[in-house]
């Protein structure tokens, strides 16, 4: 009986019949999986796919699955309290704008009840606070968009630190960092203070507006973050800035950037002096000195 008969008769495909299974060598991908996996223990393999066709893998989700599986890389469920697991590398001091914003939640509560949470971005050199929004629900994708408007006014920042926060870590986060070319820096999970910069701007926030005041409507509120947030750019004196504000402390380093641009341009004229920062080390050593 010819094949076209006897699949006609028991009811298989050709298909079927003729398929041979090609699996290559997945050697290189498992062990690159693997990696991947013990440096973030709580992305599944959706985000592990993201993660490694970024890197250049060509593999299919489901192949991916099957490698998944067989390597026992499933995420547990947790119980009791959070306690954290592993180590990360530590942060270098950032020594000018944009090199490194952080990102944090508030939430607060109005006079009726219904709670709402605010987004707070802060530059980690200049202290500044770039953007103060708050609403009844802040997804990821509405964190990717207020990030879409601050690099359209500030330009790009070298790296971004954030928790692990589900709205920090979702699919249109990862899809973000991939199409802005931005590292994306994530706290060990029970250490907030990894992230100190935006605990300490949490805190002043929480004392200084919203243990202070009431609010019975979001409106309300977002007219008072907007005022508080021009408050503390431009009037409020920060005591690790040696008591500039962050807006004043920010516009020391436009003198470096203007003299770069400057000598970019080619322009014949004299140089001006480079604009340096003292610090107290070297003002206590001007004063021996004199």
């Amino acid at each position: 009986m010819s094949e076209r008969r006897a699949c006609k008769a028991t009811g298989f495909c050709r298909m079927t019949m003729r398929y041979r299974a090609t699996r290559g060598n997945d050697a290189s991908l498992r062990e690159r999986m693997k990696a991947i996996a013990q440096e973030r223990r709580r992305f599944g393999y959706r985000r592990l796919h993201v993660l490694l066709r970024r890197e250049g893998f060509r593999v299919n989700h489901k192949r991916l699955f099957r490698l998944y599986r067989e390597e026992r890389l499933m995420v547990r469920r947790r119980g009791g309290r959070k306690r954290a697991i592993g180590t990360r590398a530590p942060m270098m001091i950032p020594m000018g704008p944009n090199e490194r914003w952080s990102l944090d939640f508030v939430a607060d509560q109005m006079t009726d009840g219904r709670r709402f949470r605010m987004l707070a971005i802060v530059d980690d050199c200049t202290r500044e606070c770039l953007a103060l929004v708050a609403d009844t629900s802040l997804s990821g994708v509405r964190v990717a968009r207020e990030l879409d408007r601050l690099l359209a006014e500030r330009g790009r920042p070298k790296m971004i630190v954030s928790d692990n926060g589900s709205e920090f870590t979702s699919n249109a986060i990862l899809a973000w960092t991939d199409a802005a070319r931005v590292e994306w820096h994530y706290t060990a999970p029970g250490k907030p203070m990894q992230n100190g910069f935006i605990e300490s701007f949490n805190g002043r926030l929480r004392d200084e507006l919203l243990n202070e005041t009431l609010f019975s409507s979001l409106s309300q509120a977002r007219a008072a973050l907007a005022r508080w947030q021009v408050d503390y750019n431009t009037d409020r004196p920060h005591s690790k800035l040696e008591w500039q504000t962050p807006s004043a402390f920010a516009s020391t380093f436009h003198p470096r950037r203007d003299q770069t641009l400057h000598n970019m341009s080619g322009s014949a004229s004299a140089p001006a002096a480079p604009h340096t920062r003292k610090g107290k080390s070297n003002r206590q050593n001007e004063l021996k000195a004199g």
